[in-house]
């Protein structure tokens, strides 16, 4: 999902959006509407939630993040 999408849903749930990096964008509309904020957590890809909105862009961000941090 495009940063444009992620930033209209934010303005909806009423999340603050300014300087948020996708990650932490997605994890506080995830707070906001009550669900775990596992956004990206799980390089492995690893995620039993087949209903979730982020699915999709979920492992890859997280395993783009894990290998930023190992460099």
């Amino acid at each position: 999902m495009q940063m444009q999408q992620i930033r209209a849903i934010a303005a909806e749930k009423g999340v603050t959006r300014s300087h948020r990096s996708k990650r932490d964008l997605v994890r506080a509309i995830q707070r906001q509407e009550g669900n775990f904020d596992c956004f990206a957590t799980d390089p492995a890809g690893l995620c039993d939630r087949t209903d979730c909105l982020w699915r999709e862009d979920c492992p890859p961000t997280a395993r783009r993040e894990a290998g930023g941090k190992q460099k």
